[in-house]
C-alpha cells in the first residue's frame, strides 16, 4: 500500500499553525507533496523539515514569502531533482521531484493566472515548456505520480460556477484543451477521475476567500494526482480531506495498491 498526500499550504507556517502537521501525524503516508511553502530555508523549523518521521526536501522560491515546493518521503530519497531547467520558472520554486527505485514523486505548483494577463503569459509559458517534459516523463519507463496545485479546472463537474468562469484564468479553453492533450495524447491518468469518473460537488479542493465560497460549496477541483497508467491503476480510494482547513486548498490523498 501506497499512501501519496498533496496538499497546497498557502503558506507553511501558517498550515502548521493550524494543525497540519499534528494531523500529519495521523496520516501514515509514504510521500506528502506540499505548495505554496511562502517560506525559505531561514524560515523552516526542525518539525518542517523532517514532519512526522519523514524525509523533507524542498525547493524554495527565490522571492520571499511566494510559492516553493516540497516533498516528505518515508523513506530517503535514490535521487532528488529540483527544478524543469529553465531560470524564470525555478526561480520561482515550481517543481520537485524524489525519485525511490523504479518510482518517482513529483511536487508541481504551476503559475495562476488570474491577477494580471501578464501572468497568465507566464503560465501559458511555463505549461508550454512542461508539456515536452511531461512526454519525456511518460516515456522514461518510470512509474510517475505528479502531486499538485495545476491552477485549472479540466472538466465542467471540476468547478461549481462554470458558466460564470470560462473566461477566467483556470477555465479558460486553452488551459482546458492543453489538460485535455495531457491526458488524452501523452496518455497520463488522472487518479481521482480514475476511481470517481462522475463526481461533482465533492471533488473540489479549493475555495476563494471571497463570498463566502468555502460555506456554498463554490469550490474548484485544482489539485490532483497525475499518474503514468501503470501505478494510476492500481490506486484504490481517495479522500479530499475537509474536517479541518488549514489552508484555502484541502489535501487531496490517494492510496495506490502498488
Amino acid at each position: 500500500m501506497l499512501r501519496i498526500i498533496s496538499a497546497n499550504l498557502n503558506g507553511i507556517r501558517s498550515a502548521s499553525s493550524k494543525g497540519f502537521y499534528e494531523w500529519l501525524q495521523t496520516q501514515n503516508a509514504d510521500f506528502v507533496c506540499l505548495q505554496e511553502l511562502k517560506a525559505q530555508a531561514a524560515d523552516m523549523t526542525p518539525g518542517m523539515l523532517q514532519a512526522a518521521g519523514l524525509f523533507g526536501y524542498f525547493h524554495y522560491a527565490e522571492k520571499k514569502g511566494y510559492s516553493g515546493v516540497g516533498i516528505y518521503s518515508k523513506k530517503p530519497a535514490d535521487a532528488v531533482l529540483e527544478g524543469l531547467g529553465h531560470a524564470d520558472v525555478d526561480a520561482e520554486g515550481r517543481y520537485l521531484e524524489v525519485q525511490l527505485g523504479n518510482l518517482s514523486v513529483i511536487s508541481l505548483y504551476l503559475p495562476s493566472g488570474s491577477s494580471s494577463e501578464e501572468r497568465q503569459n507566464v503560465k501559458y509559458s511555463v505549461m508550454d515548456r512542461f508539456y515536452p517534459h511531461l512526454a519525456e516523463l511518460k516515456a522514461s519507463g518510470r512509474e510517475v505520480v505528479i502531486c499538485g496545485d495545476w491552477n485549472i479546472a479540466h472538466r465542467q463537474a471540476d468547478l461549481k460556477n462554470w458558466r460564470g468562469n470560462q473566461r477566467n484564468s483556470g477555465f479558460l479553453p486553452a488551459e482546458r484543451a492543453w489538460m485535455t492533450q495531457v491526458l488524452d495524447e501523452l496518455g497520463w491518468v488522472d487518479a481521482y477521475r480514475h476511481l470517481h469518473p462522475d463526481t461533482t460537488d465533492e471533488c473540489y479542493t479549493w475555495w476563494s476567500n471571497r463570498g463566502q465560497a468555502w460555506a456554498k460549496n463554490v469550490g474548484w477541483r485544482i489539485d490532483y494526482q497525475i499518474a503514468t497508467p501503470g501505478i494510476a491503476a492500481t490506486a484504490i480510494s481517495t479522500n479530499i480531506y475537509k474536517e479541518q482547513r488549514f489552508s484555502d486548498h484541502a489535501p487531496l490523498i490517494v492510496d495506490y495498491d502498488f
